[in-house]
């Protein structure tokens, strides 16, 4: 029972993560500020989600694959954010009145 209700404290407070990053997505306007504020608080959020999904499961092949998924999903979030920032910086000329450019 405890188990239960501290992995449903994990998944409500990962799911609260991943809707902070949803605001934060629809609050900025360029393209940049978007990434970032989806890329760090989606980190934190799939963690709690997946450590509450691994607590509900048991530990056993299941919990092996969610957290092959997870480290999967760590892996490649960071490489697609930093591919689609530097897309964003090769093909927009006026990134610099979005953003401070230290020179």
């Amino acid at each position: 029972m405890m188990l239960e209700i501290l992995a449903a404290v994990l998944i409500a407070l990962g799911v609260v993560c991943c809707a902070l990053a949803m605001f934060g997505v629809y609050r900025f306007d360029y393209v940049l500020t978007r990434i970032h504020a989806a890329a760090v608080v989606d980190t934190l959020g799939t963690l709690l989600i997946f450590l509450g999904l691994i607590l509900l499961r048991g530990f056993g092949w299941a919990s092996a694959k969610i957290l092959l998924i997870l480290i999967f999903q760590w892996v490649t979030g960071p490489v697609s954010t930093h591919r689609i920032s530097k897309v964003e910086l090769m093909t927009n000329p006026d990134y610099d009145k979005h953003c401070e450019v230290i020179e």
